[in-house]
């Protein structure tokens, strides 16, 4: 056992991690500042604001734009490739700590194809789901027809997202 190298290996995973760190930083900071340049932050926490499950109750249109709002550094990427959220069901469950959201969600715009949509859709469930309203994210299976074989693969197996 080379004592040396067993020092070396804990060195090198801390740089990794402290790059990996600043690198996730610099990457919110950036969408945070794309996402303030094409919308009004005094909407975005209008939108926030408001109920998802009364939204979703009353079909009303702020829907959609409320399920953007509550989305992170992937919000940037939808935006920048003129893509968004499509609802295809989203159902009410009563819970213990009340009603809550589950989903099924589909995109559009260039995320159809885009190659980096497993990363995307991982993305949006992660977002979603800190929502208190919001207890499931799936995607319509209909998705994975924008794939080819590798990709359908790739996605099914290592996407961390569920298709039905």
């Amino acid at each position: 056992m080379d004592p040396t190298r067993d020092s070396q290996e804990p060195a090198a995973d801390a740089l990794e991690e402290a790059y990996r760190m600043q690198i996730e930083e610099a990457m919110r900071k950036e969408s945070e500042r794309r996402i303030l340049e094409t919308h009004d932050p005094q909407e975005i926490a209008r939108l926030q604001a408001l109920s998802l499950v009364e939204l979703a109750k009353t079909d009303d249109t702020d829907f959609v734009p409320a399920l953007m709002a509550r989305l992170g550094p992937v919000r940037a990427a939808l935006d920048g490739h003129g893509g968004g959220l499509v609802v295809t069901e989203s159902r009410i469950e009563n819970t213990s700590t009340g009603d809550c959201l589950a989903l099924i969600l589909d995109l559009d715009g260039a995320c159809v194809s885009c190659g980096a949509a497993p990363g995307t859709l991982q993305g949006i469930q992660d977002d979603l789901l800190i929502d208190s309203e919001v207890v499931e994210v799936r995607f319509n299976s209909g998705m994975l027809e924008w794939f080819d074989d590798l990709q359908r693969e790739f996605v099914l197996k290592h996407g961390g997202v569920t298709f039905v």
